[in-house]
């Protein structure tokens, strides 16, 4: 092994710099207290980290090439002096998956690290889940040089400037630093976005080669901190007039509670409470609500439940707030037909008046509940009481969802002719998980496809924060790559990922990269040997399944013991079974993965069903035609 070299004049420098800011607790603790000084000449890649410093970014996902060299070597020394860390990643997309699950689940925001070329857009293919979620991420990809010498390798072969900045740009807040002088006005629209309260999303920095190691001048108490925005709401009472008469006109008031309402949970209660509103969930708000409050009607959607899609469909009032009416959760603009007027609480005005009649209370939920309920309260105008048969209605179809629950969750192993014998049910397996992972106050990640769509349907929290479905993107192998997000994070909680084989097969780079960054967590890998998500649909639209599975067994316990460190369990063919294995494979001091055969098939009590319509296949027509008559 070749020994070390020198360090250079540049990089004593970078490393003294390191040093002043871990010994004085900060980059702004070290510039106050005078040691280091306010103007500085440094290159541009130490500039881009000194400048995510300052908005309390110091955790990286990195894939390093030929385009990030530069950036990787001053990451090296601050790294060498704890002022960051950098963890070194397999695939780009799961780096991408596991920032957004620091982000959205530790509010910590961190960076992603890749070169230039196809590392480049598969973390930008990644980045869809930090869109779709509204989960705010630095992306920092190589780019190609600016002086115009010629094609740079893997850059886009075009005659075009800045071609990955317009891509990115398509997707969302990009920023090429062309010039390194331009950082601070990149730090300022990179917080803006990442850290933006209510539509955060990735901000994409394109780091051109050759203007990563260029010297420039950098004014450190004038770079961006991290973006603080206050709450917000309507000031005027007159604002909330119009809101209050049809909340007191209703007679049966539905809140739709969509993933911007995490962590709002004490308001949606008090809202629904005082104006006697049932509460339908969204796949992303569930524990909004406790689960057996008598007002939590679970899911609601295309996918939803009994009791949640039946009070969609019979609400005459519609208080949605915090959603994007994603085409699933509102089936596709058709899941209110008797609803006459739509309040809609959302910080984006877009969103706000998604639906027509509608009254907009734009700003921060908290703060517009809050508000609404004083004029409520003032105007005295909303007798919960007169919602009481509404209440009771809805009650009764609850306690049928949790009847129709209770018989899939007791469902025998059913005989499938894949595996060639009895196995698991799908939501029988998937309850038990799941209530293993509350057993020991596990955080859950689903990934997308049939595991997903049943377990938002199955899962029963109680607070926001302990299931995490990426359903915006709906992501294939998002969960299992989350789990990283567990090793990077301050206080780190256990982590459950609820994979399928699909999803499993496109992301299981998590089982090296889990145990180098000491990952502990499980996998529940459900295994029915197909996309059964699709092959559902594909039978309810047109009677056939077409390509969406096959005939390859694989033994993914042999598969993840390959792995030194990873602890790998077969879950049995029975509840016994597999409550054993879940202990089992729980017990490990690291990664481990737990291998669960399941049914698919037309038996009822394999799934837990769709009770919405959705503008897709061959019921477009249907739904077009319906969507044109609704009065929202």
């Amino acid at each position: 092994m070749p020994e070390a070299r020198q360090e250079t004049e540049l990089s004593t420098a970078m490393r003294r710099r390191a040093r002043i800011i871990r010994e004085a607790g900060g980059l702004d603790q070290a510039v106050s207290g005078g040691a280091l000084d306010t103007i500085i000449r440094i290159s541009l890649s130490e500039a881009l980290i000194l400048g995510l410093l300052k908005q309390g970014v110091h955790k990286y996902f990195a894939i390093f090439g030929h385009g990030s060299t530069d950036l990787g070597e001053a990451l090296r020394v601050y790294d060498e002096e704890g002022v960051t860390r950098t963890i070194n990643c397999r695939n780009e997309v799961e780096m991408a998956h596991a920032g957004t699950a620091l982000a959205w689940q530790y509010g910590e925001t961190c960076a992603v690290v890749t070169s230039i070329g196809p590392g480049a857009l598969q973390a930008m293919a990644g980045s869809l889940a930090a869109t779709s979620n509204g989960v705010g991420v630095y992306h920092i990809y190589g780019d190609e040089t600016t002086r115009g010498e010629g094609y740079n390798m893997q850059q886009i072969p075009k005659e075009q400037q800045h071609l990955f900045g317009t891509i990115t740009s398509a997707m969302g807040q990009s920023y090429v630093l062309h010039t390194p002088g331009a950082l601070r006005d990149c730090m300022r629209r990179g917080t803006v976005c990442v850290h933006h309260p209510f539509k955060a999303g990735p901000f994409y920095v394109m780091l051109p080669l050759n203007t990563q190691p260029e010297m420039t001048e950098v004014n450190l108490l004038t770079l961006p901190g991290r973006f603080n925005a206050p709450t917000v709401a309507p000031a005027h009472p007159d604002s909330y007039s119009d809101a209050v008469r049809r909340i007191a006109a209703a007679k049966q008031p539905v809140i739709k509670a969509g993933g911007g309402t995490r962590g709002h949970d004490e308001f949606i209660r008090k809202l629904a409470e005082r104006v006697g509103a049932a509460v339908v969930l969204s796949p992303g708000s569930t524990g909004v609500l406790p689960d057996n409050h008598p007002q939590n009607m679970h899911v609601g959607g295309s996918k939803g439940s009994i009791s949640g899609n039946y009070a969609m469909e019979n609400a005459d009032l519609l208080i949605a707030i915090g959603t994007r009416a994603v085409c699933q959760a509102d089936c596709s603009g058709v899941g209110y037909p008797k609803a006459e007027a739509v309040i809609n609480i959302n910080g984006d005005l877009n969103d706000l008046i998604h639906y027509a009649n509608t009254v907009g209370l734009p700003g921060d939920i908290g703060a517009v509940t809050t508000r609404l309920l004083e004029e409520i309260a003032r105007s005295n105008a909303a007798d919960p009481a007169a919602k009481g048969g509404w209440l009771s209605t809805c009650a009764e179809q609850k306690a049928a969802w949790a009847t129709f629950k209770a018989e899939r969750f007791a469902a025998a192993p059913i005989q499938d002719a894949a595996w060639g014998k009895p196995v698991l049910t799908q939501p029988t397996a998937i309850k038990l998980a799941a209530d293993y992972a509350k057993s020991r106050d596990a955080a859950k990640y689903f990934d997308a496809g049939d595991v997903q769509a049943n377990g938002f349907q199955i899962v029963e929290d109680d607070r926001t924060g302990d299931t995490y479905t990426e359903t915006g993107a709906s992501y294939m192998g998002f969960s299992v790559s989350a789990l990283l997000a567990c090793a990077a994070a301050d206080n780190p909680r256990y982590g459950i990922a609820f994979t399928g084989d699909g999803s499993f097969i496109m992301n299981p780079q998590i089982l090296i990269d889990g145990v180098e960054h000491g990952v502990k967590g499980m996998i529940v890998l459900f295994d029915n040997r197909r996309m059964a998500a699709i092959s559902g649909l594909q039978d309810a639209q047109y009677g056939n399944e077409f390509r969406t599975n096959d005939r390859v067994p694989v033994d993914y316990v042999q598969l993840a013991s390959a792995v030194q460190g990873v602890k790998a369990v077969f879950g049995g063919h029975d509840a016994d079974s597999f409550r054993a294995a879940l202990d089992e494979a729980g017990s490990h001091h690291g990664l481990s993965l737990v291998h669960v055969p399941v049914y698919a098939g037309n038996d009822p009590l394999g799934g837990m069903g769709a009770y919405g319509s959705w503008n897709v296949g061959n019921w477009v027509e249907d739904v077009q035609s319906r969507y044109l008559k609704q009065k929202i």
